[in-house]
């Protein structure tokens, strides 16, 4: 990594004591909702496609069998059903039916908003009076709560904060307050139940916090960013089973269970954020310099196998047990999304970028109806890593990873453009277009490329105020030699090639300050902006106190990380070495894997035996995210420089 990229990150921390107090007053940045950017290439809209087609109707037929949609007609008083539906089933249905909204909002389709519409009124009859809803334990152990003193066996608030998620997300989407009123409901139990000083704990399981966050943007209502706060506020001083037995907020290290932290962490960067809480605020980002630092792997992903789901010790990122659950990923996407927000710096959308394109991709199959929860950076091709399968699974006990992709994937558009009075930020590209409302008026952007497979975007301006605007296109970090925004990764060397800018055919200079570079003029309609990002192949180094990488290269190129897979090298993966002078090409594959690019070398495979001897070998490269689509058989994503203790 460059040494300038890297000072860039010590003086962001530097600085935030200053920084804070003047973002807080400073205009607020805003995400560009989904529903107001259209992708029209073949990477991003096949999976939104995908995802309505496929996985949706999926997991409404799952969610029938495993008993969680059963469990509200049940509850609501339908006697031809039995019960068998598991603690917290209901959420997954939640989040299916925020995946369900998403959808509809991009194309409309009477059949599923009928069955939206019916899943809806099942869940506000099964509602109990006062507001509580938790059809397993209503049905399974009537009378029994454990709200007020809640523990991860039962996870009450982490259920209804999803309830409350997917209603204001229809209410936002379509104007509707049939089914917001069942979750203010929801809502008003929780806040009479703190205000009773009962609720003294923080939930067996974070959500609610950032569901309240969202009721209270949505309405304007401060009581619930009031109640949001105080949530956050008790997990700096109560300890938790799922944070190791510590405050979850307490130190500046992450430890604990990788999902339930980052949703506490996305929740507490929004307090810190709508609150301007400095303390919060600097303390998140102590958080984020040890996880980015320490304890984030290539792909993105987060938490290994010998930890319960959670973060382990720093460094200590070993590939084969390496958990790296779909909804860590996302959660990181959340919580990243959030810290950029707060900042404007584009280091967050770097990390972003790296959990969607990698980790995140990988938790679905290309037909969407096929899931990873576990997402190893080397298998064997026989060990169960997976839900016990060397391969995805189709439905699982605790399907929280595919209904949080279902809910992710509609919603990619939001996490691409961001406005902040009359600067509009251009996040992430795909081709498409987006429709942007700024501080002068509404202004329309049409993106053409063919990213993450190429670097060249093309930027043309539909339509613009008659003021300034200030466009800021982001530089990623893995184009000025950084693959992150730490030196936990580094590239073996540094490219020559440069970044490039055109306005209107004519070359600007590009100046990066905080990730972006900034054009700021009286817009036209027809104006056309040209950034080239080179994607050149990068060798990727692991920080000399990763020990299990030690030795040991990975390739990257643009924002994938690629990976080798025993089905194109005789069966065997884990045995495969990359030298350091191996000439690399990049071969562009349309009918292969959905159409990817590969890259291709001559390396060495090792032959076991009494005395082990190595051979030349054919290699052959392809994005970590469509690893497992050929079969169950051994992968890598990190191999060996030279002959060591490549395995055969």
């Amino acid at each position: 990594m460059s040494k300038k990229f890297f000072h860039r990150q010590k003086v962001l921390l530097s600085l935030l004591p200053l920084v804070w107090p003047f973002l807080a007053s400073a205009e607020p940045l805003r995400g560009v909702s989904f529903s107001e950017v259209s992708f029209a290439d073949t990477f991003w809209a096949a999976r939104i496609e995908t995802n309505r087609v496929a996985t949706i109707p999926h997991l409404l037929r799952e969610l029938e069998k495993q008993g969680s949609l059963p469990g509200f007609r049940i509850l609501a008083g339908d006697k031809s059903e039995k019960y068998h539906g598991y603690m917290w089933g209901d959420s997954d249905v939640y989040k299916t039916l925020e995946g369900m909204t998403a959808a509809l909002r991009l194309r409309p389709d009477p059949a599923l908003a009928r069955r939206k519409e019916r899943i809806f009124e099942s869940i506000a009859a099964a509602q109990a009076p006062d507001g509580y809803l938790f059809p397993h334990l209503q049905i399974t152990e009537p009378g029994y709560r454990q709200f007020a003193d809640e523990t991860s066996r039962t996870c009450e608030s982490y259920s209804m904060g999803h309830l409350i998620e997917s209603a204001v997300e229809d209410y936002r989407l379509t104007g509707r307050t049939n089914y917001l009123t069942v979750a203010r409901k929801a809502a008003e139990l929780i806040r009479r139940t703190h205000a009773g000083g009962e609720l003294l704990r923080v939930s067996g399981h974070p959500e609610v916090e950032l569901a309240l966050i969202k009721l209270h943007e949505a309405t304007g209502e401060p009581a619930w960013l009031e109640l949001a706060a105080s949530l956050v506020a008790n997990a700096g001083r109560v300890n938790t089973l799922w944070s190791q037995g510590r405050p979850p907020l307490s130190g500046d290290d992450a430890q604990g269970h990788a999902v339930a932290m980052l949703y506490l962490y996305s929740a507490a960067t929004d307090v810190a954020r709508l609150k301007a809480d400095t303390a919060l605020i600097e303390l998140m980002h102590r958080k984020w310099t040890n996880i980015v630092g320490r304890k984030l792997y290539l792909t993105g992903g987060l938490g290994h196998s010998r930890h319960s789901e959670g973060f382990a010790a720093d460094y200590d990122l070993p590939n084969d047990i390496a958990y790296c659950e779909t909804c860590a990923a996302i959660a990181n996407m959340f919580w990243q999304q959030r810290l950029f927000l707060a900042s404007g710096d584009g280091a967050y959308i770097d990390v972003l970028e790296q959990s969607l394109y990698n980790n995140v991709l990988a938790g679905v199959s290309f037909s969407g109806d096929r899931f990873f929860y576990v997402n190893p950076l080397a298998a064997d091709g026989r060990s169960g890593f997976n839900q016990g399968l060397a391969e995805r699974f189709a439905w699982t006990g605790c399907p929280c990873c595919p209904v949080n992709l279902v809910r992710l994937i509609p919603r990619v558009g939001d996490y691409f453009y961001a406005v902040r009075g009359d600067e509009v930020f251009v996040n992430l590209f795909a081709a498409g277009q987006a429709r942007i409302r700024a501080a002068g008026g509404e202004m329309a952007l049409r993106q053409e490329t063919r990213y993450p497979w190429d670097g060249r975007v093309r930027i043309e301006v539909v339509s613009a105020p008659a003021q300034p605007v200030g466009l800021r296109l982001r530089i990623p970090g893995w184009a000025r030699n950084g693959p992150l925004p730490t030196d936990l990764y580094r590239y073996a060397d540094e490219s020559a090639e440069p970044v490039t800018l055109h306005l209107n055919g004519q070359p600007v200079p590009v100046t990066e300050k905080e990730g972006y570079t900034l054009l700021r003029r009286v817009w036209r309609a027809g104006d056309s902006i040209e950034l080239n990002l080179p994607m050149p192949v990068r060798r990727v180094l692991a920080h000399e106190k990763v020990k299990e990488d030690a030795g040991r290269v990975a390739l990257e190129r643009g924002p994938l990380v690629y990976c080798v897979e025993g089905v194109d090298h005789g069966g065997q993966a884990l045995n495969l070495i990359l030298p350091d002078d191996a000439k690399l090409t990049t071969t562009g594959r349309p009918n292969s894997l959905g159409g990817i690019t590969t890259i291709e070398t001559a390396g060495q495979r090792v032959i076991s035996g009494s005395a082990p001897r190595t051979e030349p070998a054919s290699l052959k490269f392809i994005p970590y995210y469509a690893w497992n689509h050929r079969g169950p058989g051994p992968m890598a994503v990190w191999l060996q420089r030279a002959v060591r203790d490549a395995m055969p």
